[in-house]
Formats: structure tokens, C-alpha cells, sequence
């Protein structure tokens, strides 16, 4: 009832930010951040915000945050509303 935990693998230094499918259990997500000085994490907090309507607050890196594979809380949300959302064309 708090949110979502949201496993994600995160492919930086792409040509645009996207969902990209999945890479084994976790949703792909690529980024068009560098992986420098958390510019990568805050631009897949900032997609993962737009694309699920909800403010950037509301969305929390649990573990991961120095590598590819993150597990992300977003408060608020049902798992299949941000599925739904994320996977909007």
C-alpha cells in the first residue's frame, strides 16, 4: 500500500532515456546520462518521475546506486500503474 519496489538494469551514456524491455528479471532502462557524480541515477529518477506522474521525491533508490542494477522504491503506486505507465508508447 506504500508503493512499489521497482528492480531496474540501467544502461548509461544512451542516445536517449527509455524503457528498453527487460534484461533478465529487471526492467531495462536506458539513460543519456553519464555515470558521473550521480548524473545517471538523478536523470533515472527524473524519467521514472515524469513517466509515472508523480513528484521526484517519491522516488527513492534502495540499493544500487553505485552500478548497473537498482532497486527503486516509488511511494504511491501500484506495481501494474507503473508498469502500465512505464511501458506507454
Amino acid at each position: 500500500t506504500d508503493g512499489t519496489t521497482l528492480v531496474v538494469h540501467v544502461q548509461t551514456n544512451a542516445a536517449r532515456t527509455e524503457c528498453a524491455g527487460y534484461h533478465g528479471d529487471a526492467l531495462k532502462i536506458r539513460v543519456a546520462a553519464p555515470p558521473v557524480e550521480g548524473a545517471a541515477n538523478e536523470a533515472l529518477i527524473r524519467f521514472l518521475a515524469e513517466r509515472c506522474r508523480i513528484p521526484r521525491a517519491r522516488v527513492v533508490i534502495l540499493s544500487g546506486a553505485e552500478g548497473r542494477r537498482k532497486r527503486l522504491r516509488l511511494h504511491g503506486m501500484t506495481a501494474d500503474l507503473v508498469m502500465a505507465r512505464l511501458t506507454e508508447a
